[in-house]
């Protein structure tokens, strides 16, 4: 039996409940304080509590909402082992994926069962990296592994779209044996990129039968994961990475997402203001994964002691596709045909072709892919590369070629 909805469900969403309501009032308080101090239109704005009476009443409010949240999280926690022991329905499963990517690093940061932990699973089971256990789970393991990296807001299940599975196709035409990363999108993409470098490791130091070849496709967030975890699989002298033959990414914003940078400036203008930069916190509440993608950030470095929201001319560093490792790219087009501005305008509707082929104009981060290793599609966006039999083709023929 699946259940849509879990007691640790219920649980987890009490508390964001909670904390939006704790977060809500802080916002009006700051509001409220700037609107009485009557500053000019463009004048400082202040992060001050309220003072006097209207201080505490904001006060109490935070700290009844508190005392009530944390008696229902007690209640929620003691029916969790009870009620949960149910599969997870794909619904919710989909629902917990968008949450943690716009939330995901708040809802870890705070221990939220909503949280999803970073697991390799097949058939939406989480895998136990052991050896007797690998042998159980997947009978008719081969020597040929292909990991699948899944992107922003989704989840290891919805590489099946529209009846289509990549994997699930590659493992039928060409013998690999599938395994799906399943990860909280939300947290940042080295955080994500250094964990599953770790469980990639365990996975074939446990794999039951010997490995012959590793290949990784990777859509959207989920390239710059792979790029992270192969960067950090290099510096911690890992043996994985030595089996690494193919790469492929699909829609992955390289250099970063244009609607991310957008955000970005959102912020700036709400923050102009005294009377506007309490809501400048509402745009600040997306999650460090999604910040992430303003430019395509993979290693710590990016975002270590520093502000993610601050605009900034600094750029992201510079780090190569791994060597000895054949890597392609795959970037979609809503435009129909090439030469339309809407082609270079507009890309898949989330991802440009220049970002998604790792393009550089000016050269710093060019990923300098040779031609044979870029396709573009056509008449299709950021989704429909998880389903168009055109994009399967050229997988296939990636995937051909001799290593």
């Amino acid at each position: 039996m699946t259940r849509h909805v879990r007691t640790a469900d219920i649980r987890g969403a009490s508390r964001l409940v909670v904390d939006a309501t704790i977060g809500l009032a802080s916002l009006v308080e700051t509001m409220h304080h700037n609107i009485l101090r009557t500053p000019g239109v463009l004048g400082k704005a202040t992060q001050e509590p309220a003072s006097g009476i209207t201080g505490f009443v904001y006060k109490t409010v935070r700290g009844v909402t508190r005392l009530v949240g944390g008696s229902i999280d007690a209640v929620l926690g003691r029916l969790i082992p009870v009620f949960d022991g149910e599969a997870s329905s794909q619904e919710r499963e989909a629902v917990l994926a968008a949450l943690n990517g716009v939330l995901g690093d708040h809802l870890q940061a705070g221990a939220n069962p909503l949280a999803i932990p970073l697991r390799l699973r097949r058939g939406g089971q989480a895998l136990e990296l052991d050896r007797a256990a690998l042998a159980t789970a997947i009978p008719a393991a081969t020597g040929k592994v292909l990991l699948l990296v899944h992107g922003l807001c989704m989840n290891d299940l919805q590489w099946r779209r529209k009846g289509h599975d990549h994997g699930a196709a590659l493992a039928a035409d060409a013998g690999f044996t599938s395994v799906y990363l399943h990860y909280n999108t939300g947290l940042h993409i080295s955080t994500n990129g250094r964990a599953f470098a770790a469980q990639i490791e365990a996975l074939l130091q446990a794999w039951p039968v010997r490995v012959e070849e590793l290949a990784i496709l990777a859509h959207s967030m989920g390239g710059l994961v792979a790029r992270s975890a192969c960067h950090y699989s290099e510096l911690a002298q890992q043996g994985w990475l030595r089996h690494l033959r193919k790469l492929v990414f699909l829609g992955t914003p390289h250099h970063g997402a244009a609607l991310e940078r957008g955000g970005n400036w959102v912020d700036l203008l709400l923050d102009a203001s005294p009377y506007t930069t309490a809501f400048a916190r509402l745009g600040k509440i997306r999650s460090a994964g999604i910040t992430d993608l303003r430019f395509g950030s993979v290693v710590d470095a990016d975002w270590e002691q520093r502000d993610r929201f601050t605009r900034s001319r600094r750029r992201c560093s510079v780090v190569p596709l791994p060597a000895h490792v054949k890597c392609y790219a795959i970037a979609a087009s809503i435009a129909s045909r090439r030469g339309k501005l809407s082609e270079k305008l507009l890309g898949d509707g989330l991802v440009s072709i220049a970002s998604a082929l790792g393009e550089d104009p000016r050269g710093r981060r060019n990923l300098a892919l040779p031609k044979r290793r870029q396709w573009i599609g056509y008449g299709m966006n950021h989704l429909d590369l998880l389903d168009r039999s055109e994009v399967y083709v050229q997988i296939c023929r990636w995937f051909s070629e001799p290593q």
